[in-house]
C-alpha cells in the first residue's frame, strides 16, 4: 500500500501530533495573530529535521517549511487561526471556556496539525524508500479573513511549488470538485455634518443616511446581477442617538460569485452606487478595500488521487461514547443533522460519519482562500469526517467537536490519507502531468493576479 510507512510514522508520533492540536485548540487566536501557534508549529518541524522559514512571503506568523530537493514540490497548507465568539468547552450544550472569547469553530487546529502530521509521516517514506522530490509544509495565517494566502502569494511564499493539497474538517470523508466563491470585502465609510435632528435639521447631512441609500441601492442591484452573486453587509456605524444626525456612519459589504471576474464587476458598481448616495445626501464616502480572494478550481485528477487514497487507509471505528456525543450535538440541531443525511444518502440516525471516501461535486457559496493557490498550480481539496452530522460551519458544536476525540481521528485519519496521496504524486509521474494539463485547462491562459493591491499592508 502506498504510504504505509508514512501511517505508521504518523501513528508513531500520533502523541506529539494530538498535542499540538490541543495546544493550539486551548490557545485560539485571530487571524495573523497566531503567535502562539506559529512558533510552536516552527519549533516542531525544525526538531524534525526540516528547513524552517518564519514569516513566509512577508506575513509574520506564515511558516514554510521544506524537506528534500528536487521535484515534485508538493505544498501542503495549513491554517491555524480561530473565530471570535466561538469560546467552547468540549461540551454536547454551549459552554464557554471562561475569559475566553476566540474559539476554533472551523477546526484549524485539527487542519493545521493534519498538514504537519502528513509532511512527517511523508518524510520518514522518503528517506526509507530513497525518493526524490520536496515537500514543502505551509502554516497560512488569517483564512478566516480571507485573504492569508493571497498575500503570502504576494510575497512569493508559493513560487516553484508544483502542486497542493488542502484538508478540511467536515462531517463526511470526500474530495471535492465543487465550486466555492470568490469575494471582496469592503466597508464604505460616510461624512456628514452634525446637528440636532429637531431644531436644526436642515443643518445637517446624515452620513446614514448615506448607509441607507447605499443598501437600497445594493439590494436594486441584486436584480441585475448573476445568479450566483451574493451581496451582504452590516452596519457597523449608525450614529449613537436619534437626536443628533450622524456625521459618521459606516457599512461592511461583502460580494461573492462563483468566479473572480464577476465579484470585480459586482464590487465595481457597488462603489458606484455608494458615491452615489453621497452625492444624493451631500456627504463624502471613503472607500476601504479590505481585500478578497479567488474563487476554488479543483483539480479532479487529483480529487481522484486523494478518493484512491481514502479508500486505501482504513478510518478508525468511532465509539460507543463518540457517536453518543454526536447524537446528542445532533438534537439540538436536527433539521441540520436531517439535511446532511439527505444530501448524502446516509441512514436515518447516523450521527458520525463512517464509510468510503468520495469524490463529491457540490457548490458552496462560502468562500476559502485557497482558492488563490489553486490558481497558482493543480490543488487537491479534500474533508474528512471531524463533527456530528448537524454541526453548522463556523459553530460552538463545531469548536466542541474539534476539541474532542472525534475530530482528532478525523485529524490523523486526514494526515494519513495526504501522506499517501504524495507518495503516489512522487512514483508515478504521469499523475501530476495529467493534473497540470487539466489546470492548463481551466486557466485558459489567464495568470494569477493577487487581488489585494500592494498598498494593502499584513493586519496588525
Amino acid at each position: 500500500m502506498d504510504g504505509e510507512i508514512a501511517s505508521k510514522e504518523i501513528e508513531r508520533k500520533r502523541g506529539e501530533l494530538d498535542e499540538i492540536s490541543q495546544y493550539i485548540w486551548r490557545n485560539p487566536e485571530a487571524g495573523f495573530k497566531e503567535v502562539k501557534a506559529s512558533e510552536k508549529v516552527a519549533d516542531y518541524l525544525e526538531r524534525e529535521g526540516f528547513r524552517v522559514e518564519r514569516g513566509a512571503g512577508g506575513v509574520p506568523t506564515a511558516i514554510k517549511a521544506s524537506y528534500g530537493n528536487g521535484h515534485p514540490v508538493i505544498g501542503f497548507m495549513g491554517e491555524f487561526d480561530a473565530l471570535p465568539g466561538l469560546s467552547q468547552k468540549v461540551s454536547s450544550k454551549k459552554e464557554e471556556i471562561p475569559e475566553q472569547t476566540y474559539g476554533h469553530g472551523c477546526g484549524h487546529n485539527l487542519l493545521c496539525t493534519a498538514h504537519v502530521g502528513a509532511v512527517i509521516g511523508l518524510k520518514e517514506e522518503m528517506i526509507q524508500k530513497n525518493l526524490p522530490g520536496t515537500i514543502l509544509f505551509f502554516a497560512c495565517p488569517g483564512e478566516e479573513l480571507l485573504t492569508g494566502k493571497p498575500l503570502m502569494a504576494r510575497g512569493g511564499a508559493f513560487e516553484g511549488v508544483d502542486v497542493a493539497i488542502n484538508f478540511h474538517p467536515n462531517k463526511i470523508n470526500e474530495a471535492t470538485t465543487g465550486v466555492s466563491t470568490a469575494v471582496n470585502s469592503m466597508k464604505f465609510r460616510f461624512h456628514g455634518v452634525s446637528s440636532h435632528a429637531a431644531n436644526a435639521p436642515e443643518n445637517g447631512r446624515s452620513a446614514l443616511d448615506a448607509v441607507e441609500l447605499t443598501n437600497v441601492g445594493a439590494n436594486y442591484l441584486r436584480e441585475h446581477v448573476p445568479s450566483d452573486v451574493r451581496i451582504h453587509y452590516t452596519i457597523t456605524d449608525g450614529g449613537i442617538v436619534p437626536n443628533v444626525v450622524p456625521d459618521q456612519a459606516e457599512v461592511w459589504y461583502y460580494v461573492r460569485a462563483f468566479s473572480r471576474e464577476v465579484v470585480e464587476d459586482v464590487y465595481n458598481r457597488l462603489v458606484r452606487v455608494a458615491k452615489g448616495a453621497a452625492m444624493m445626501t451631500d456627504t463624502s464616502v471613503e472607500v476601504e478595500f479590505l481585500g478578497g480572494c479567488y474563487n476554488t478550481m479543483n483539480n479532479r485528477i487529483l480529487a481522484e488521487v486523494v478518493a484512491e487514497s481514502m479508500n486505501e487507509i482504513a478510518q478508525e471505528p468511532w465509539t460507543q461514547e463518540e457517536i453518543a456525543f454526536a447524537a446528542e450535538l445532533d438534537a439540538q440541531t436536527p433539521v441540520a443533522a436531517e439535511a446532511t443525511r439527505k444530501k448524502y444518502g446516509l441512514p436515518a440516525g447516523t450521527h458520525l460519519y463512517e464509510g468510503p471516501g468520495k469524490v463529491t461535486c457540490f457548490n458552496s457559496y462560502g468562500s476559502t482562500d485557497i482558492g488563490d493557490v489553486m490558481h497558482l498550480m493543480p490543488t487537491a481539496y479534500f474533508f474528512t469526517a471531524c463533527t456530528n452530522m448537524g454541526a453548522p460551519a463556523h459553530s460552538w458544536q463545531f469548536t466542541a467537536c474539534a476539541g474532542s476525540s472525534i475530530g482528532e481521528k478525523g485529524m490523523i485519519y486526514a494526515a494519513k490519507v495526504m501522506a499517501c496521496y504524495g507518495v503516489k504524486l512522487i512514483e508515478q509521474p504521469e499523475i501530476l502531468r495529467k493534473a497540470k494539463e487539466e489546470f492548463d485547462r481551466q486557466m485558459e491562459g489567464r495568470t494569477y493576479k493577487c487581488p489585494i493591491p500592494d498598498e494593502i499592508g499584513v493586519p496588525e
